[in-house]
């Protein structure tokens, strides 16, 4: 059968031509597929990531040189693992994240999916848009909110018309961007190693700060994984489930590796584990704000991708070119009003709930299609309640585990989903749905 088949399939609404070239609603075709090295370009533009520098400023704090290694070793294997199983998924199937939740929450059950991710998505979109719009008035001491919301606009226009273009703008984004972003972190982090006395001295500082390495590794993996867990929305463009898995861990497990590593090393000789603010203190403040805009840029157009794919699903529309700017919109309102301030504690309560979803649809497909392919014809039901209710479970095991201070709450929540989504749908012949 072919994939394409299937979504109709699954979806008899759908349309029978394409009208979104990123087919957000469809499979890939094989002939807008794209190799290796552009899907490598797109996801590690995706994890280079400055914000992912302060999770590991409060690493830095909390661990020696030989203990920080570690955690992030771990933390970015643990990550990289996940994002990775679903990517070869994406490649699999040629679908989008919240398009495979129809098929493992059911056609109705899978608006939650869309909602969830999407609306997560739009969140995170404000946070960056007022962070631009904050450093940037910070470097050149404004203090009037005109001149902060006139740059919050006219960035959040220009990562909405990036997202709009598709996949082939986020490509020549990253391919500018993330060397010269990367070229300029490992710079910053010499000139760190120096303020200390190289490596030696770096690993003779008795950090001041206290971490289990459960939170710790927790705070690695949740740098990224709501946002991996829509790894397929581009590892779907890939040619084989091989380059997707490939190009998942230089992304998740190599570059944001690298992201909290470099803010970890800031933090511990500047104080600071934000880069753009290192450089600030260093006199270069046009360095900063190129590095501020060249890297929010890809990943916020990254973001509003992720949520027009995920409105194209939740309203069954061919094109996500509405939702992206409607989710620009909204994002960047959000930013205006000063909701970034607040957002990111809300945002990491959802960092619980979203990696079972990943768990969920990757044991599913385990269990269910990895040998068949999302069976011909097959009539989709409206609501899966048996992975409904796994995933309900997962999300509650990994809130109490939080509460509790119990393990590493997002792989309980991954772990848990995947494990019981496979026995629970071998262990019934058929499935159960409303």
């Amino acid at each position: 059968m072919s994939a394409e088949s299937a979504v109709r399939a699954a979806d008899p609404e759908s349309p029978s031509e394409v009208i979104d070239s990123d087919y957000p609603v469809t499979p890939v075709p094989q002939h807008a597929r794209k190799g290796a090295f552009s899907l490598m370009v797109v996801l590690l533009g995706f994890t280079v990531f400055t914000p992912t520098m302060l999770a590991g400023s409060a690493l830095g704090e909390a661990f020696g040189l030989s203990d920080l290694v570690l955690v992030i070793a771990v933390g970015s294997l643990v990550l990289g693992t996940y994002v990775a199983f679903l990517g070869w998924i994406g490649a699999r199937t040629g679908l989008t994240t919240v398009v495979m939740a129809r098929y493992t929450l059911g056609t109705r059950g899978s608006k939650l999916a869309s909602i969830l991710l999407g609306g997560t998505q739009i969140g995170w979109y404000g946070v960056v848009i007022g962070m631009i719009g904050e450093l940037t008035a910070q470097a050149f001491g404004w203090e009037t909110y005109a001149a902060k919301a006139a740059v919050m606009v006219g960035v959040s226009a220009l990562m909405c018309a990036t997202a709009c273009y598709g996949y082939r703008g986020m490509y020549w984004v990253s391919l500018v961007s993330t060397p010269l972003i990367l070229i300029l972190a490992f710079w910053v982090m010499f000139r760190s190693l120096d303020e200390v006395g190289g490596w030696v001295g770096l690993a003779a500082i008795q950090p001041g700060g206290q971490m289990t390495f459960a939170v710790a590794i927790t705070t690695v993996v949740g740098t990224f994984v709501s946002a991996g867990t829509q790894a397929p929305n581009w590892t779907r463009f890939g040619r084989t489930g091989r380059q997707a898995v490939w190009a998942c861990l230089i992304g998740f497990l190599i570059g944001n590796a690298l992201m909290i590593f470099f803010g970890a090393i800031g933090a511990i000789t500047f104080g600071e584990g934000d880069f753009v603010l290192v450089l600030y203190q260093l006199g270069l403040v046009g360095w900063g704000l190129f590095l501020l805009f060249g890297n929010l840029w890809k990943s916020n157009a990254d973001t509003a991708y992720a949520f027009g794919v995920a409105g194209a699903e939740l309203f069954e529309k061919p094109s996500k070119t509405r939702f992206v700017i409607i989710g620009s919109v909204i994002g960047t309102v959000l930013a205006l009003v000063g909701v970034h301030e607040h957002l990111p504690q809300y945002l990491g309560l959802l960092g619980t709930f979203i990696p079972p979803l990943g768990g969920v649809i990757i044991g599913d497909y385990l269990a269910r299609w990895r040998r068949t392919q999302m069976p011909v014809g097959e009539i989709l039901p409206r609501f899966n309640l048996v992975n409904l209710g796994v995933y309900v479970l997962a999300c509650a095991l990994a809130w109490f585990a939080g509460q509790l201070g119990v393990g590493i709450p997002p792989v309980i929540g991954i772990v848990t989903a995947l494990v019981l989504s496979v026995l629970l749908e071998r262990l019934s012949p058929r499935k159960v749905s409303a």
